[in-house]
């Protein structure tokens, strides 16, 4: 890892390292595009067609019901499974609003409302190993949201076959519709809708570039979709002084760089931690890992930044806006207050990442790529839309209306102006 001392730094310096890696979508979506077209005129058969060039497997296309799948699934992972889903929906559960109601002037009252998206697209992805923590925390939220339909989406292995563990999450979570598909295609069965899988209203879920790709596509074409939020590869940013365990600050970085080698795992440490301990048992425990490939290029790729003190490192926290913060100091829990921009923030040394990708409770659905600056991680709300309401009685409107008659007139919309001057005159005729 690169070393960098942030009073050396000019202000370009600084842009430098908060940029991440450069994500080129103009080829993946060459690719990405004739999927997507595929899928929406040929459904079912373009789905089963894609899955079939990229999986290797000529999937029995067609929704699968998970309450009709038989599992057997260890009891131990069934049991952490619950637990895990238990914290998560007590935490997701708190987060729902009450209604708004507020009399503005005397006469006029406002009102905001909280309904579920009716339809929503979870995608689960595969790979390399199941993930039912992905499906758990979509599923949940959407669940106590009260969304009538959810669409699981998730990519077989090379037998054709779906992860025991996400079929048990689908399963407690009373979903009915599971496709087996995953990538562009998974998105766009969704996204359009086919003769099998019902067409949704939002999608959600992480995915490689392809997927990423595919739902920025969906969300800007005819399909009328949104998505939860734009995102890059997985990235954590640890914060560390002198108190903070070397290989707890080792094991942090690597947590995270093992995702991928595109992964992001930055340290920001004051000038009197022992670099020299974190940096030794980085490689030691890299030695070690199944997945060390992966995660010795990504930590090739990221840096160490040394600071005077934990006020400049959460300064350049937050003008990075990291995915995941950990902050392993002294001062942790006075740090966290001055978080500005983080997806996800982990206090004190015996808060690991891992604790909130799992069971902890808050959700592992983040922003990545800085756009924690202007994104919130999923909760609650991203799945429900707001609607606001209004009921103006006669002394509202007499009160309030020569003021809209006002504006509506500076703005030249005169038939704004008359839908008030019309109800005015109706009122003073029936005084009369």
């Amino acid at each position: 890892m690169k070393i960098h001392t942030y009073n050396s730094l000019t202000k370009k310096d600084t842009e430098t390292l908060c940029k991440r890696p450069k994500m080129d979508f103009t080829k993946v979506s060459e690719e990405v595009r004739p999927i997507l077209d595929d899928v929406k005129a040929n459904g079912d058969r373009a789905v089963r067609a894609w899955t079939k060039k990229f999986d290797g497997v000529d999937p029995d296309l067609g929704l699968m019901n998970p309450d009709e799948i038989e599992i057997n699934l260890d009891p131990q992972i069934k049991e952490a499974i619950d637990r895990a889903m238990g914290n998560i929906f007590r935490f997701h559960r708190e987060q729902v609003t009450h209604p708004i109601d507020v009399e503005t002037e005397s006469g006029v009252v406002c009102s905001r409302i909280a309904k579920p998206i009716e339809r929503v697209g979870l995608y689960i992805p595969g790979g390399t190993a199941p993930l039912p923590s992905t499906a758990m925390m979509l599923g949940v939220p959407a669940l106590i949201a009260g969304c009538k339909t959810l669409v699981m989406a998730t990519p077989p292995d090379r037998e054709g076959k779906l992860p025991e563990s996400v079929i048990y999450v689908a399963q407690k979570l009373g979903i009915k519709y599971l496709l087996k598909a995953g990538g562009a295609q998974a998105i766009a069965a969704m996204a359009f809708g086919t003769e099998t899988v019902p067409k949704v209203d939002k999608i959600f879920g992480p995915g490689n570039q392809y997927v990423t790709a595919a739902k920025m596509m969906v969300q800007n074409s005819d399909a009328m979709v949104s998505i939860d939020m734009p995102a890059g590869p997985s990235e954590v940013l640890v914060i560390a002084d002198e108190t903070a365990d070397p290989e707890f600050v080792a094991v942090d970085l690597l947590s995270q760089a093992e995702h991928g080698s595109d992964s992001q795992a930055i340290l920001v440490v004051t000038h009197n931690t022992d670099l020299e301990a974190i940096q030794f048992h980085l490689k030691s425990q890299l030695d070690e890992l199944p997945r060390r490939e992966f995660a010795a290029e990504a930590i090739s790729k990221s840096f160490i930044l040394i600071v005077d003190d934990t006020e400049q490192a959460m300064d350049f926290s937050n003008r990075y806006a990291p995915e995941h913060l950990i902050i392993n100091t002294k001062d942790a829990d006075e740090l966290a207050e001055e978080v500005m921009n983080a997806g996800s923030v982990f206090i004190g040394p015996w808060t690991p990442e891992s604790m909130g990708d799992y069971a902890s409770g808050t959700n592992h659905t983040l922003p990545t790529y800085g756009y924690a600056r202007m994104y919130s991680g999923v909760s609650l709300s991203s799945f429900q839309k707001f609607i606001t309401m209004q009921k103006i009685s006669k002394h509202g409107l007499k009160n309030l209306g020569p003021a809209v008659q006002t504006l509506a007139k500076l703005e030249g919309l005169d038939t704004h102006r008359n839908a008030i001057s019309l109800r005015l005159k109706k009122l003073d005729e029936k005084g009369r």
